[in-house]
């Protein structure tokens, strides 16, 4: 019995003062929200986009809209506007959508190991893009249409992880329906403020992402990209983290729950129990 008793007092013990990693597991919970990850990456779409459009012949990573609008332009002939390196980047753009989707086709709402694995691999393709760039350079119609080909399919996988995330008004790499939506929910129209703060946030974010590529590819295009690739693996980074900790939360009352359900069962144990003559 005496043995008994002491696996019930050592289940039943419980910490009573929060580690150091409660506590950094709380401040991240506190801190870094879904919003806050995504507007992230709309700043450093900016940046990729600034740098398609300054040093890769007019050609948009992320925006596939403007793509296609400089594609249907070119096809009128006459116009002097590039041809392969938007067709190329809406291509790249494409199957990096899809193949984050069949990633992502599985998977739980909610950041999850394979989102971080999605973001982690766009960090690593705008790294090699921008190391691309100051090693090889961007000098032939052919080379700047790879760059950008390798951007849109960066782009392309965070727009779908983005988009399993499902946080609204926050696609990351356009901002037409943001705008839409703050028009149409504003004063003036519907009166429906909720998330308009999310809103201005994204378009002011992608436009100071714009501003920073342009003002970096003035030094180098390889370097604004680096940048970006540095505020996507930033983004993972965290991600993950508050993932991690809020699974870890989340599991706590059912290890809490066992001790107290065992502990129970000592106290019906001895009325079962023959009695010693």
């Amino acid at each position: 019995m005496s043995a008994r008793a002491a696996r019930t007092r050592t289940r039943t013990r419980t910490p009573t003062t929060p580690t150091r990693g409660h506590r950094l597991g709380r401040l991240v919970r506190q801190r870094v929200t879904p919003p806050g990850l995504m507007l992230a990456l709309t700043f450093a779409t900016g940046v990729v986009d600034a740098v398609g459009y300054l040093r890769l012949d007019q050609v948009f990573a992320g925006n596939m809209t403007g793509n296609v609008v400089i594609l249907g332009m070119a096809a009128s002939g006459g116009t002097d506007l590039p041809v392969l390196g938007p067709a190329v980047a809406l291509v790249s753009f494409l199957a990096g959508a899809a193949a984050a989707g069949r990633v992502l086709r599985t998977a739980a709402p909610g950041w999850s190991r394979r989102c971080t694995g999605l973001l982690g691999g766009v960090s690593l393709a705008l790294a090699a893009t921008a190391l691309a760039l100051s090693v090889i350079g961007a000098d032939t119609s052919g080379t700047r249409a790879w760059m950008a080909s390798s951007l849109a399919l960066a782009m392309g996988t965070q727009a779908a992880t983005a988009r399993h995330l499902a946080v609204k008004d926050v696609t990351t790499v356009v901002v037409t329906s943001t705008l839409t939506g703050l028009a149409a929910d504003s004063r003036l129209g519907a009166a429906r403020p909720q998330g308009a703060l999310r809103r201005v946030a994204a378009v002011t974010l992608i436009v100071l992402g714009a501003v920073t590529g342009a003002v970096l590819c003035q030094v180098h295009g390889g370097l604004a990209v680096a940048a970006a690739a540095l505020v996507v693996l930033t983004v993972t980074a965290l991600g993950h983290a508050a993932a991690a900790t809020t699974g870890s939360t989340t599991c706590a009352p059912s290890t809490s729950a066992t001790p107290s359900s065992s502990s129970t069962a000592p106290s019906t144990a001895p009325s079962t129990a023959p009695t010693r003559p």
